[in-house]
């Protein structure tokens, strides 16, 4: 099982429609997929209640839960777990943070998303996880995903992929869908499509997390903070 944390300390950048047509997309392409919700605002959740297809399984958790249930996850017959977490700094997000391979951080060409994702970048580096930005909500043209695409590769992994603001987004999660079942040969959902294969090759090198390797995670962050005081 590998884990797939959504993260940034800034409402409205996309983490859980993201998240959601990721996931879709992930298990069409053969993969089992769970969807881990720790936002309250319940965007996958009510996503969940109009969606009639089956999978992915979506579960909604605390702060409190979230290290014994990636430990359950660990043995499980899953493939990724994705988490979804709040537009907040909190111990649950470092607590998702500290539970990925890979943390996926999403980012609008905008000067308030480039200025927010800092506090998230720092908590990243300090965990020393692997990450890749996303530019999420883009403009299908303009100077500004030049200009955010060239800022965020001199501090981390960018994807040769952006996720245009297409209204296909908005319309899948309005009838419980990924956007690659909505309009399978949407730009939308093509997007999508490359964007997973780039992620799930960036998994690929990756060796899947046990219970044990959970354990010592959160035992090693435990003592920096230990040290810390």
């Amino acid at each position: 099982m590998k884990a797939i944390t959504f993260v940034t300390q800034k409402g409205g950048s996309g983490k859980s429609t993201l998240c959601i047509s990721l996931a879709v997309a992930a298990q069409e392409a053969g993969h089992t997929v769970c969807i881990l919700e720790m936002d309250r605002q319940a965007t996958i959740s009510d996503w969940l209640d109009h969606r009639t297809a089956d999978g992915p399984e979506v579960a909604q958790i605390d702060a409190t839960q979230i290290d014994l249930v990636m430990e359950r996850l660990a043995e499980s017959s899953y493939d990724y777990v994705f988490i979804d977490t709040p537009g907040v700094d909190s111990n649950g997000t470092l607590s998702a943070i500290r539970a990925a391979d890979l943390c996926i951080i999403p980012c609008r060409p905008t000067p308030a998303d480039l200025r927010a994702f800092k506090p998230t970048l720092a908590a990243v580096y300090r965990l020393e996880k692997k990450f890749a930005f996303v530019l999420n909500q883009t403009p299908p043209r303009s100077y500004r995903i030049r200009d955010a695409a060239d800022g965020l590769a001199v501090l981390g992994i960018l994807p040769d992929v952006n996720i245009v603001s297409r209204t296909d987004h908005q319309d899948a999660i309005g009838v419980g869908q990924g956007v690659t079942e909505y309009n399978p040969k949407g730009q939308a959902a093509g997007e999508i499509r490359r964007l997973w294969s780039w992620i799930e090759r960036r998994m690929q090198a990756t060796k899947p997390r046990t219970r044990k390797d959970m354990v010592k995670e959160t035992r090693k962050d435990a003592g920096k903070h230990v040290k810390a005081a």
